[in-house]
């Protein structure tokens, strides 16, 4: 039944007179999402519409419908039929042809929304509204008006081909990636910093990670969990760079030479410092971490401005005002939750102290680093050296 699909937007239908660049920017990212669904596509730009259209004679809808919601910058996806103008008679007749096919042996009540965004047809909304309200009451004995709460809301708008459509499926909204620079994702094994480079990437934010694996102290399962979490996010982000940084010399040196209260602290100070070194390097304009205010000892105020200190590209924390259950809703809702569960510890929870600090004084936590200052160089720069890239597709 249906051969085209009807992209919407919203912010970027705000943006201006640079509105192009970020409706091009949905295009591309809209056609290489389809890449992986059955069935060939063409996408195309009309009069601040863009629509899909079904080139091959089979297509899978399901998996069309799934690729278009992940891209960012969609709110809704409609399944639209497209009809020429050949008069309100015709037009008539394609909407009960319409709903016959759509909703066949059914009564409901309906709502008619006509837009007439062609301003020479010969009738205004309101009229094509009562028209074809009539008709369909003619058509399908049982159905009723209901302009509150209609079990069909039928649009019709009139355009240089007339769109008839009735079912408006979600898209993730956000914008398109690629259109607001590049970030470096601290990836973890964790539910947080997936759901983090999650909405990121829904500002427009193209993503690399890194993740910090301690061998033997963590698994290759624990790797492969990570690797796995990095592909979830790039069904919505895009190809993603994963830069796994062999962390375990330098976790092993902090905690024999400083204080064990302030393991977590000065551990993430380096990862900080080794995220930002990748990033610069990958051309990013920041980091994202998945951290929340007060949900562990290493993430209230104190600590996160002990960690924040020795970064000079700003650090993005999305989830910053979230709770737990709020974060797990969006992991559940990208999939990512089962997966983020999975048993597998990662480096930062293996030499977990008894008694973490909670509020480091930053005086404190600079003297204690001092001693770590005979050999901490040379191990930062071998993670930097061994550091292994895997490239994650959608």
């Amino acid at each position: 039944m249906y051969r085209s699909f009807l992209i919407k937007y919203a912010e970027i239908a705000i943006k201006g007179k640079n509105r192009y660049l970020f409706e091009d920017a949905l295009v591309r990212q809209i056609d290489l999402a389809l890449r992986k669904a059955e069935g060939e596509f063409s996408v195309r730009r009309e009069q601040g519409r863009i629509y899909v259209d079904v080139q091959s004679e089979r297509f899978d809808y399901d998996e069309t419908v799934a690729a278009l919601q992940c891209v960012f910058g969609i709110v809704g996806i409609c399944p639209v039929v497209l009809v020429e103008d050949a008069g309100f008679d015709r037009l008539a007749e394609d909407v009960i042809s319409y709903l016959k096919r759509a909703y066949p042996g059914q009564a409901f009540s309906f709502k008619v929304n006509a837009r007439r965004a062609r301003k020479n047809y010969p009738m205004e909304s309101m009229e094509i509204n009562a028209a074809l309200g009539e008709r369909i009451l003619a058509a399908f004995p049982g159905t009723r008006v209901d302009v509150h709460s209609p079990e069909v809301m039928l649009h019709v708008e009139i355009r240089n081909q007339i769109n008839i459509y009735s079912v408006v499926i979600p898209g993730p909204g956000g914008m398109p990636v690629g259109t607001n620079g590049k970030a470096m994702l601290l990836l973890s094994g964790g539910i947080d910093s997936p759901v983090a480079g999650y909405m990121i990437a829904k500002r427009g934010v193209t993503i690399d990670a890194v993740y910090f694996h301690a061998p033997p102290y963590t698994s290759e399962r624990a790797k492969q969990k990570v690797v796995d979490l990095a592909g979830i996010v790039a069904r919505y982000a895009g190809p993603i760079d994963l830069h796994v940084v062999n962390f375990t010399d330098i976790q092993l040196y902090i905690y024999e030479q400083c204080p064990h209260e302030e393991l977590t602290i000065i551990m993430r100070r380096y990862m900080m410092k080794l995220a930002e070194h990748f990033a610069k390097e990958r051309g990013c304009l920041g980091l994202i971490t998945g951290e929340s205010i007060g949900q562990v000892a290493s993430q209230t105020m104190q600590s996160l401005a002990a960690t924040n200190e020795v970064c000079t590209l700003p650090v993005y924390r999305p989830l910053i005002g979230f709770d737990k259950q709020e974060i797990v809703g969006i992991s559940e809702r990208i999939h990512a939750y089962e997966t983020s569960i999975l048993p597998y510890e990662d480096c930062c929870t293996i030499f977990v102290a008894k008694h973490p600090v909670t509020k480091p004084s930053l005086h404190v936590i600079r003297n204690d680093e001092r001693k770590l200052a005979e050999k901490i160089d040379a191990l930062v720069q071998e993670a930097i050296d061994t550091v292994e890239v895997i490239h994650i597709e959608p």
